[in-house]
């Protein structure tokens, strides 16, 4: 393995860790490892850091595929809150507002769900990391500015309803969809097309193209595994 002329990598995203903190700890093992003092290190695909599962990182000249790692299918499990919501859609900030929920039915929510499969039109979150005049949307909403987001064409190819629990009014969702999509708004479009409101509770990424989270690498155990590997390395000098 040649870290410098590159190499790509499949991490399980820990919970409460940003993307950043994950590529950052992978650059250091890495140079720690090499004996280098600086490698390029980047990641295909952002994940809140209230979500885990598959996170892409890409090093040395293999960074040049990132736009080619983001753009594949990605999967989702996804555990909605029914009947409340938050300013960022999941648990970050509290619960701003409440909403009836009596008139929510298995049926119902499985009807729901049917209709955000295919083309849909969705406005990206004020709490992300798309870009307003060159600021990051997350930056401005967290000052208490007003963001205002174009919505952003995508494709969901699957949406299945893996449980429902009426008396905790919680729903959890396995979600296949297009680069671009974030679930936080998913979730919010679907409590608004319930006549309710609804916001995450848990999120994780189970697959990327064709690489599922059960293949990935545990964050604490990849210096085991470089050492593993260590007769593969190829130490640049």
């Amino acid at each position: 393995m040649d870290f410098i002329e590159g190499e790509i990598l499949c991490f399980d995203k820990p919970l409460h860790w940003t993307s950043f903190n994950l590529v950052a700890k992978i650059r250091s093992q890495l140079c720690h490892r090499l004996g280098v003092r600086k490698l390029k290190v980047g990641h295909a695909g952002t994940l809140d850091p209230l979500a885990t599962g598959v996170m892409v990182v890409c090093t040395g000249k293999a960074t040049k595929r990132i736009d080619e790692l983001q753009a594949h299918v990605k999967e989702y499990v996804a555990t909605l809150q029914l009947g409340a919501t938050t300013p960022c859609f999941d648990l970050e900030k509290p619960i701003d507002k409440t909403y009836p929920t009596d008139h929510i039915t298995e049926p119902l929510l499985r009807e729901v769900l049917s209709k955000f499969i295919g083309r849909i039109e969705q406005v990206p979150p004020a709490f992300s990391a798309c870009k307003i005049d060159g600021k990051r949307a997350y930056d401005l909403a967290r000052k208490g500015r007003e963001v205002e987001l174009k919505p952003k064409v995508l494709v969901i190819d699957e949406i299945e309803l893996q449980d429902f629990n009426p008396e905790k009014m919680q729903a959890t969702i396995r979600v296949v969809c297009s680069k671009g999509t974030y679930i936080r708004a998913l979730a919010r479009d679907i409590g608004e097309a319930l006549n309710s409101g609804a916001h995450l509770i848990a999120l994780r990424r189970t697959r990327v193209g064709d690489v599922k989270v059960e293949d990935c690498i545990q964050v604490e155990d990849f210096p085991d595994w470089l050492e593993s590997n260590s007769q593969f390395i190829i130490h640049n000098s």
